[in-house]
């Protein structure tokens, strides 16, 4: 069964409606990336996604018991706060010492469970978000835009990483992201919001739709190759998304193993 199934939802805040009669599902252990231009309603998706948003009128149903873990965009730290990784990772349980390590190794930072939350780069600020959201073991992995500020080659290793991870426990992965050269390579499936679904399916299928090309020109076929795996599963649809770059931050985490 599918761990999350949207039915014809739609989504407001006050009179203004975001998202109208949206309905996708997703699948155990696949890969799905959200693109669409700002205000498109990729993070209120999210939101509902969640249960942090109840639709107007639709329905969202859940695999029982599902297990959630969110990567925020980012996180800001009061760099006055005396607040070490392992600490910010007990948050707000007293999860056991073996399983913080275990959940630092699998985003690639072992060697930070001492180190100052404030004294981290945008990078391995990342990992031990991601990390955190690994502790719970979720069956889906949410990321809002969760390499935003990260250069080009940190985006690359951070996704590289989320794709190890789903190798390695099985689960799915939703994000949301702005970087199509980047997440277009990285996902089994593409969704296009404006409001609504315009389209989706493989990045081959939806970087050639005329509703992508549309929207968002051709320009980026080359840069596909920053980042690559093969597809193998067969999808049908198509559509677009906006693009924007980040040439702040770094990759540093990508060496601490």
């Amino acid at each position: 069964m599918s761990l999350v199934s949207v039915e014809n939802i739609s989504v407001g805040y006050g009179a203004n409606t975001v998202l109208r009669d949206v309905s996708l599902a997703i699948e155990p252990g696949e890969i799905v990336t959200v693109v669409g231009p700002n205000g498109s309603g990729k993070t209120t998706l999210l939101r509902a996604l969640i249960g942090a948003t109840r639709p107007k009128t639709g329905n969202i149903r859940r695999k029982p018991g599902l297990r959630l873990g969110y990567v925020p965009q980012k996180l800001p730290i009061d760099p006055t706060l005396p607040l070490t990784v392992e600490r910010f990772l007990r948050l707000p349980g007293n999860t056991p010492r073996a399983a913080l390590e275990a959940a630092l190794q699998r985003a690639r930072v072992p060697s930070l469970l001492n180190a100052q939350m404030s004294a981290l780069s945008g990078g391995q600020l990342q990992r031990v978000l991601l990390a955190r959201a690994l502790i719970g073991e979720p069956e889906i992995l949410l990321l809002d835009e969760a390499t935003q500020g990260l250069d080009q080659p940190g985006s690359a290793a951070f996704y590289r990483q989320i794709e190890a991870v789903r190798q390695d426990t099985g689960c799915a992965v939703v994000m949301i992201s702005h970087e199509l050269h980047v997440v277009m390579s990285a996902s089994d499936r593409v969704i296009c919001l404006n409001g609504h679904v315009c389209c989706e399916g493989t990045p081959d299928i939806v970087s050639a739709a005329p509703e992508y090309r549309a929207l968002f020109g051709s320009g980026t076929g080359g840069a596909l190759a920053l980042y690559r795996h093969d597809h193998d599963h067969a999808h049908d649809g198509a559509c677009g998304h906006d693009h924007a770059d980040h040439d702040t931050g770094d990759e540093k985490a990508e060496a601490a193993e």
